[in-house]
């Protein structure tokens, strides 16, 4: 059976590359700083499981140290250059994106495909992972169809794909490394903890101010996790369920809607949210880093108070 081990061999083998080009990069002063990160991610994502949790912990404080003491650098990968992928955008015009429009239409079929497809009785692909599985597959395709339709190397997309770790860094693995997190916070029961402050420092008996703090503390703790996902559950454990839908009654689908947008609201203003900000941000080329959280700001903060009128008008209407 197909399962997460073809994903995480996918993943590693592509960290590897990223590691062994890094290491032959003479125009990138840190070179021995990126290959030495991306190849511990690698093997994070190859051996991880045979590591054990004390392995890769230190792992984990590998990647920290060499990110933290400033070892990583961004180098110039043998790829097109600007003015190359102008003429290209102009000879190819809208068939430029079918390569990103087969992502996603690959992972939609193959999510319902790999489910049906069975050999002697028995699944083909592993049910609860065929997403993912779809997933890797779409970007292989892609990659293929791409280098086919621009003429290029066979080594240009692992090339562009170092270019954007080079530009993003360290910052690129903060999804995976604050998922980790969420889950630690939910076993160790933050969400209790959470919960008694909020009954301890807002006043309860006012409906508004614990809709408030459930929804500020949603965005709030999404800006420190970097994940809306991995704040919901803390907060609603701590906050909605005892206070906000056990003690004044209000709708469980509503309040968990809203409050979940009010998170993402918390994700416009992070750059914890690297896949969100700062790849973006990496992707144009912008001078400021931050550009695109200070973009959205405005339309967050709004968007977070209206959350709470929201809440407070549509929750409680029986």
């Amino acid at each position: 059976m197909i399962g997460l081990p073809l994903v995480y061999l996918i993943a590693g083998m592509m960290f590897a590359a990223f590691a062994v080009l890094s290491f032959g990069d003479r125009t990138n002063r840190k070179r021995w700083g990126n290959a030495a990160f991306w190849g511990l991610v690698a093997i994070s994502f190859l051996l991880g499981d045979h590591l054990g949790d004390l392995g890769n912990g230190f792992l984990v404080l590998g990647l920290a140290l060499l990110a933290g003491t400033g070892q990583l650098g961004v180098g110039a990968p043998s790829t097109t250059s600007a003015s190359d992928r102008r003429v290209m955008a102009e000879r190819l015009g809208p068939l430029l994106f079918l390569p990103a429009l087969v992502i996603p239409l690959i992972t939609l079929v193959g999510t319902f495909a790999f489910k049906a497809i069975t050999i002697g009785g028995l699944p083909v692909v592993e049910a609860k992972n065929a997403t993912l599985i779809a997933l890797a597959l779409a970007a292989i395709v892609a990659a293929v169809l791409a280098q086919r339709l621009f003429g290029q190397p066979i080594s240009s997309p692992l090339q562009e794909g170092r270019r954007l770790m080079d530009l993003v860094g360290w910052a690129a693995l903060l999804p995976q490394m604050l998922a980790a997190l969420g889950a630690v916070f939910a076993l160790a029961g933050v969400g209790k903890t959470i919960g008694d402050l909020a009954v301890a420092w807002t006043p309860v008996d006012s409906r508004f101010a614990v809709v408030a703090a459930y929804c500020l503390g949603m965005a709030g703790f999404t800006i420190l996790m970097g994940n809306a996902f991995a704040a919901f559950p803390v907060m609603t454990a701590g906050i909605a369920l005892p206070l906000v839908i056990g003690r004044y009654g209000g709708d469980p689908a509503v309040v968990c809607a809203i409050g979940m947008l009010s998170g993402f609201c918390g994700t416009l203003l992070t750059p914890l949210a690297a896949n969100f900000n700062l790849v973006p941000a990496a992707l144009l080329q912008l001078r400021d880093r931050y550009g695109v959280i200070r973009a959205q700001a405005p339309t967050a903060i709004l968007m977070l108070v209206i959350n709470m009128v929201l809440m407070n008008a549509l929750a409680f209407r029986t």
